[in-house]
């Protein structure tokens, strides 16, 4: 054989090696891609559940591997930190609960002072007025204790088959002469057949009273209160509804936070304190529901309770 043709086949050989590499770097720079992006999923999937699950994957390459155990090592510090949040939450709850107690029962004490002094002074407007301001601190640290007791879940519900056609014509009553005095036009939409929901009774007419509440003071520019009674699927629905200045969809989430008031419109007839929609949301949690929000600022702002039907 010439060199030459010794050449030709040498160069043949090698050409022939690269292609081999090539194509096997290329097939495993793309397993891996596969793998990679597998893992990604299944981290992403983890991540947006808020699950406490850890990454599984099967795989030979020492690389991977050591990546699965340094990605399950970082979720499983994410689990105990979660555990962690959680405890102090629930601590800094109860303190808080038996902070609001330990203040109502002295304050309570004071009120009933408060009540015999002002026997024959029922003219004293100094006495009136300390009065007037103890109990509006007492109704505050009676909505923060309602407020810790739910978050720390010492709230004690007794579920039963609760009328709610019945309770909203109650609800609607106890407003009327209110509603009167302010010219406001009711708009009352109640089927003629009783709705039932399994409920605890006392916290879903505070949850309507928080509503009706609400609707007056922030709503009172639009002259307008409805509240309509339906039943769809498993659920029946209330919809309080104002045609008022309205919430704009920036702070749509921020009325169910605590504290959380607009103070422009704040109506001194019936005081708000912030609390009234976050109790009224997290009543409604749990009992299975939900508080939802809609609302075009000027023209229609519905809140809507969301509650268990009895089927």
């Amino acid at each position: 054989m010439s060199d030459k043709a010794v050449m030709i086949v040498v160069i043949g050989m090698i050409s022939l090696l690269l292609v081999i590499i090539f194509c096997q770097q290329f097939l495993f720079q793309k397993r891996m891609q596969g793998e990679l992006k597998k893992i990604s999923e299944k981290l992403a999937d983890i991540l947006e559940r808020d699950s406490d699950e850890k990454v599984m994957f099967f795989t030979d390459d020492p690389v991977l591997m050591d990546l699965l155990g340094q990605i399950n090592r970082m979720l499983l510090d994410r689990q105990k930190v979660k555990i962690d949040y959680r405890k102090q939450e629930l601590s800094s709850k109860k303190m808080l609960a038996n902070i609001s107690h330990d203040i109502k029962t002295p304050l309570t004490v004071i009120l009933g002072y408060l009540e015999i002094m002002r026997i024959g002074r029922e003219d004293d407007e100094s006495l009136q007025k300390v009065e007037a301001k103890a109990k509006q601190v007492l109704e505050l640290i009676n909505a923060f204790f309602t407020l810790a007791k739910l978050e720390a879940g010492d709230m004690r519900m007794e579920r039963t088959k609760v009328n709610l056609s019945e309770l909203c014509r109650e609800n609607v009553l106890g407003f009327y002469e209110l509603l009167l005095q302010k010219e406001f036009t009711v708009d009352i939409s109640i089927p003629e057949d009783n709705l039932f929901v399994w409920g605890d009774r006392d916290s879903i007419d505070r949850i309507l009273t928080n509503l009706l509440s609400n609707a007056i003071r922030y709503g009172s520019d639009g002259k307008y209160i409805g509240i309509a009674l339906r039943s769809e699927g498993r659920f029946v629905y209330i919809d309080v509804a104002d045609k008022g200045k309205g919430i704009d969809k920036a702070f749509a989430a921020s009325v169910f936070e605590r504290l959380y008031t607009m103070e422009d419109s704040r109506n001194r007839q019936i005081q708000g304190n912030g609390l009234g929609l976050t109790i009224a949301k997290n009543l409604a949690q749990q009992m299975g529901g939900d508080v939802l929000l809609e609302s075009e600022p000027h023209v229609r702002t519905v809140f809507t309770v969301k509650l268990e039907a009895v089927l």
